[in-house]
C-alpha cells in the first residue's frame, strides 16, 4: 500500500494491491486485512467510496520494518563529494551547497540550520585595534565559522594588551561553547581576585562584551518554488500554510533541534510534530558538526508520500559529508 501510495499519489484499492502484488490471496482477503490495518491506526481512508493511504504509524512500519534498505547512487556520491570539498571552499559556502544538494537530489526541500552564535564551540579569539578605541573582535569557531564584532572600549588598549588578552582567552577557554565562557566570565567579575590582576579585569570585561550576542540560527532552505507544482500543494490553504511556517521559521528550527540528539537520520512524519501534521509533510533530519558536539541540523523537508529508501541514505551522506567537509576546512 505504501510503495503504491508513494508511486500514484491515489488512494489504494485492495484490487489495485492485488494486481499488483504476487500475495497468491484474493483481492477480498486483502481488503480485510487492509481494514484490520486501518483499524489499528496503520492506514486511513480519506473517503468512505476510496481506497486507503498510509497513516504516520503505517510510514514508520514500513520504515522501520518493511522497506529495503536503500543506497545512494555512485552518481549521487560523486556529485556531493565533488561539491563539498572541504578544503577549497569555506564553511559559510559549503553549508550553502549543502542546502542546494538537499533540495536538488532530492526535489523536496532543503533544510539547514547552523547554530546560535552562543551555541558556537570556540576555537579563537583575536582583538584587533582600530582607530582610537574602536576594537574588531573576530571569533572563530571549531567548524571554521568567523563571526565578527565591532566594539568600542572605554580606554584605548595597545596592540601588545589585546594578543595577551586573546591569548589567555583562547589558551583558558578554547572547547568550550560561547554561551558556557560568557556565563563563567560573568562569575568571574564577581571575585575578588580578578580585581586584583589588571589585565585579567580587563580580558574578562572586554571578552563578556564581545561574546555577548542575540543572534539567532541561520537557516537556509532551498526549492520551496518547485514543491509548488505538487499535487499535495494544488490547495490555495496549504500552499499558505507552507509560506506561513517559513515566516514564522522558529518553529522549524525547534523542530530541528530536536533532530540533534543523537548521531543518526531522524524521520518526523505527519502527527509526530505540529509542524508536520498540519501540512501532512515529513522531515528526515540529522545532526552535522566538527569534533564531540553537534553544530547544526540538516533535512529535507516535503509531503509525505516521499522516497524514504532514497531520502534516508541522501540525507545520512550529506550530513557526513558536509561534518567532514568542514573539519577539513577548519583544519586548513
Amino acid at each position: 500500500v505504501v510503495q503504491t501510495f508513494i508511486l500514484v499519489g491515489e488512494p489504494v484499492s485492495s484490487r489495485s494491491v492485488a494486481k499488483h502484488a504476487q500475495h497468491g490471496v484474493s483481492a477480498a482477503t486483502i481488503r480485510n486485512v487492509m481494514a484490520d490495518l486501518e483499524e489499528w491506526g496503520y492506514l486511513e481512508q480519506p473517503h468512505t467510496s476510496a481506497g486507503r493511504v498510509p497513516s504516520s504509524a503505517g510510514y514508520h512500519l514500513y520504515i522501520e520494518a518493511l522497506m529495503e534498505k536503500g543506497s545512494l547512487s555512485e552518481d549521487d556520491r560523486r556529485r556531493i563529494d565533488g561539491d563539498l570539498r572541504g578544503g577549497e571552499a569555506a564553511p559559510g559556502r559549503l553549508v550553502a551547497l549543502t542546502s542546494q544538494l538537499l533540495s536538488r537530489l532530492s526535489g523536496q526541500i532543503g533544510i539547514l540550520v547552523t547554530p546560535a552564535i552562543g551555541d558556537t564551540v570556540l576555537r579563537t579569539v583575536d582583538f584587533v585595534p582600530l582607530s582610537g578605541r574602536r576594537v574588531l573582535c573576530v571569533v572563530v569557531s571549531e567548524a571554521g565559522f568567523v563571526e565578527n564584532k565591532l566594539l568600542e572600549v572605554e580606554e584605548e588598549l595597545s596592540r601588545e594588551e589585546l594578543i595577551r588578552i586573546s591569548n589567555y582567552l583562547t589558551e583558558n577557554f578554547r572547547g568550550r561553547t560561547l554561551r558556557t565562557i560568557r556565563e563563567r566570565l560573568l562569575a568571574a567579575m564577581t571575585d575578588e581576585r580578578s580585581q586584583m590582576d589588571e589585565l585579567l579585569g580587563r580580558a574578562i570585561s572586554l571578552a563578556q562584551r564581545s561574546l555577548e550576542s542575540t543572534q539567532g540560527p541561520e537557516v537556509l532552505v532551498e526549492g520551496t518554488a518547485q514543491l509548488l507544482a505538487r499535487p499535495e500543494l494544488e490547495n490555495l490553504s496549504r500552499v499558505r500554510l507552507l509560506l506561513d511556517m517559513f515566516a514564522d521559521r522558529q518553529r522549524l528550527v525547534t523542530l530541528l533541534n530536536q533532530c540533534m540528539d543523537g548521531s543518526g537520520v531522524r524521520v518526523v512524519i505527519g502527527e509526530d510534530s505540529s509542524v508536520t501534521s498540519d501540512l501532512g509533510f515529513s522531515l528526515i533530519a540529522r545532526p552535522f558538526g566538527t569534533g564531540e558536539g553537534a553544530q547544526g541540523t540538516l533535512g529535507i523537508f516535503g509531503p509525505s508520500r516521499m522516497e524514504y529508501e532514497r531520502i534516508i541514505p541522501l540525507v545520512d551522506y550529506l550530513g557526513e559529508s558536509l561534518s567532514r567537509a568542514l573539519e577539513s576546512s577548519a583544519s586548513r
